[in-house]
Formats: structure tokens, C-alpha cells, sequence
């Protein structure tokens, strides 16, 4: 069995701020609240290879991987896949973006599956992705919000998400 998830979140911002703030990958520490630290690893066209670190866990683990993300803006989808996969025999994720009348909504889809060595299952990391990725995506969406805000770039009577 694999592992899947599907998440999403209206972000009341234009489209193009809401692509630019999520694909600044130098920024997303900023961004994210639970990545430490960012690396630029290559660039070969769109393509940009980079690593993550991630603040320390509740036992002081500090979990590091390879990532590649290609961003596609003309489709508003980004694909990305763990490079060096660490636990996961593969890590593929896909990012969607589409303009509804409330604004964007960005859509993260992970498919994955555990390898037999790591120390959880498939459900588990399912359910703990899930459950974060929803954490995550309400920082990102008020962090946006909030500077589209700055902007003047959303309506005071939109509703916020």
C-alpha cells in the first residue's frame, strides 16, 4: 500500500502573488514554519534542486533531504520529488494552482510509500501529512493574505478562506 494525500486551501490573493510567494524557494523559511534552513543546490532551466532542513523535532531530530522542483506556470502546476528520499522509498508531490471567485486555490497532492527499514507505515506518515499540510497551508494562506493586504491587492469585503 502507497501513501496519498490530497489537500487544499483558498488563498484570497491574485495569482500571481500567490505564485511567486510559494515558488521562492530562497524564502521559504520565511514562508514555512517548520523548515530551518534552505540550500540552493542547481538550476538547470526551471528546475531547482535544493535541500531542506527542518527545525528540530520533539525528540531533537533534525531531518534533512534533496528535493528537485519544477514549476510550470504557464499550467499552474509544480511538480517536485525527494531526491535523496531518506525514509521514503519515493516522495512525489504535485502543486496545483486555480483561480476561483473567492481566489486561488492551491492544491498539494503526495504520492509516497515508506521503505520497510523506516520507522513508520504508510498510514502513519498519511495521517501525519495530512495533518500538517493543513497547518501549513493556513500559515501560507494568512501570510499571503496578509501581503496582498499590504498591497492593496484584496477587497476588505472578500471572504478570507
Amino acid at each position: 500500500m502507497a501513501g496519498h494525500t490530497d489537500n487544499s486551501i483558498i488563498v484570497n490573493a491574485p495569482l500571481d502573488l500567490v505564485w511567486d510567494m510559494t515558488n521562492d524557494i530562497e524564502h521559504w523559511t520565511d514562508l514555512f514554519t517548520e523548515y530551518a534552513a534552505v540550500e540552493v543546490l542547481g538550476r538547470e532551466n526551471d528546475k531547482i534542486t535544493f535541500r531542506l532542513t527542518m527545525h528540530p523535532d520533539k525528540d531533537g531530530n533534525v531531518w534533512s533531504w534533496v528535493s528537485e522542483r519544477e514549476p510550470d506556470r504557464e499550467r499552474r502546476t509544480v511538480w517536485a520529488q525527494r531526491v535523496e528520499t531518506g525514509p521514503f522509498s519515493y516522495m512525489h508531490i504535485r502543486w496545483e494552482y486555480h483561480e476561483e471567485p473567492d481566489g486561488v486555490r492551491m492544491r498539494w497532492v503526495q504520492d509516497f510509500a515508506m521503505k520497510d527499514t523506516a520507522p513508520v507505515d504508510d498510514a502513519w506518515m498519511t495521517d501525519n501529512i495530512n495533518r500538517n499540510s493543513r497547518v501549513q497551508m493556513e500559515i501560507i494562506r494568512d501570510k499571503i493574505q496578509q501581503r496582498a493586504d499590504e498591497l492593496g491587492l484584496t477587497s476588505a469585503s472578500a471572504p478570507i478562506g
